[in-house]
């Protein structure tokens, strides 16, 4: 209605205080969201009739107030095709017309609570920058007019490939948070995943929604296994494999064998294929690194990110020996595509740890360990750094 989207927010904001004084002393109205809305509204409408374009911001606001007619309007508005609320605000908020990135950021900063330095982590841009794009996108929203409305069933898959980053980084920030005291954060996991569930009945017939919903279960079921009692991290290679969830993986696989039928892979499929290997593995000793090697080696073309050729670098370790995982991560390192990324300096140091270059292997920790977010990340990188300065 306003199309300004700090005037919105600030008269959400409003109206949410309004309820916190009111409905205690006059109960809970019948319908809260509608008197949410409508006292929102009130006050914007207030504070438009007191600014200097009064009645080009009302007649605006007329056109872009949807009608109570669901059968009125000019096409773009809600058909009701999406169910769920939140995935809805997701997909309203996904508007074309924004780039990628921001609305990812836009929508991650918006209704999935995350702060403006979480979301420039988990995008490696810094919190500056980040907090720069948030507002040039706010302000192309408001000096565009761009509407903002549940998008028709039709208008769907142009939106579609934003929701998938939106719900990508929200699992990832709770399955691997950036700062805190804990690893996971797992109301954000949960979250995602029940999301994720939503977006794919919603989309049977799109590959890439049961590819990340298949890659959010596959990691997922290995929650219980990645931290001991004490809230330290055990590695990959070291974790009880008897702790992860049998049922979890089940479910993965069989949407990941749904998503790959489909002769139309894509980035969420590929790293769900990866996360498959891992799943399908006995032991660490029987997980096939060759193919996981070569699957990043297919998604690094489909996603030029230097956090998917750091991973590469690392399954080529695995399989073909440190040395040859070193040269990657150096080359990385070189280029600067991940200055400030704790787990660069991390790699760095486990891959000369196996070469038994304890004195190097140290001084990459203690790089890492000045970069590193959550205390369970100090606590392990202390660990791995004392040994390799016994060893050195």
């Amino acid at each position: 209605m306003t199309g300004d989207w700090d005037l919105a927010e600030e008269c959400a904001q409003d109206a949410f205080a309004a309820a916190l004084e009111r409905w205690p002393r006059d109960g809970v109205p019948r319908r809260p969201g509608a008197w949410l809305t409508t006292t929102a509204r009130n006050r914007a409408l207030d504070r438009l009739r007191r600014g200097a374009t009064e009645a080009a911001k009302l007649r605006e606001g007329a056109a872009l107030w949807p009608s109570d007619d669901p059968g009125d309007g000019d096409g773009d508005g809600d058909d009701g095709t999406v169910q769920d609320d939140r995935l809805r605000l997701i997909f309203t908020c996904c508007h074309p017309a924004l780039p990628l990135e921001a609305r990812v950021a836009l929508t991650l900063r918006t209704l999935a609570g995350l702060t403006t330095a979480e979301i420039a982590r988990a995008l490696l841009a810094s919190e500056p920058t980040m907090a720069k794009r948030l507002v040039r996108a706010k302000s192309k929203i408001r000096n565009a007019a761009i509407p903002y409305r549940v998008p028709r069933a039709h208008l769907l898959p142009e939106r579609t490939g934003g929701v998938l980053a939106v719900l990508y980084l929200l699992f990832n920030e709770g399955y691997g948070a950036t700062a805190g005291a804990d690893l996971m954060r797992h109301d954000l996991c949960a979250e995602a995943i029940r999301l994720a569930r939503a977006l794919a009945s919603l989309m049977p017939d799109e590959p890439e929604a049961l590819g990340l919903l298949a890659l959010m279960l596959l990691h997922h079921a290995r929650r219980a296994a990645r931290v001991d009692d004490a809230g330290d991290i055990v590695t990959l290679e070291d974790q009880d494999r008897a702790l992860w969830d049998t049922t979890e993986i089940d479910e993965g696989l069989g949407l990941l064998d749904a998503a790959l039928r489909q002769d139309r892979a894509g980035p969420y499929q590929l790293q769900a294929s990866i996360a498959a290997c891992h799943a399908g593995a006995a032991d660490a000793a029987d997980t096939d690194w060759a193919r996981i090697a070569q699957l990043y080696g297919r998604l690094a073309p489909l996603v030029p990110s230097a956090v998917v050729e750091l991973n590469r670098a690392v399954a080529v370790a695995m399989a073909d020996g440190p040395a040859a995982g070193l040269e990657l991560v150096q080359a990385l390192e070189a280029s600067g595509a991940l200055a400030g990324y704790h787990l660069l300096p991390a790699t760095r140091a486990d891959l000369l740890r196996r070469l038994e270059r304890h004195a190097e292997a140290a001084a990459g920790y203690r790089e890492a360990l000045e970069l590193a977010g959550t205390e369970a990340e100090r606590r392990y990188l202390t660990r791995r750094l004392a040994e390799a300065t016994e060893q050195g």
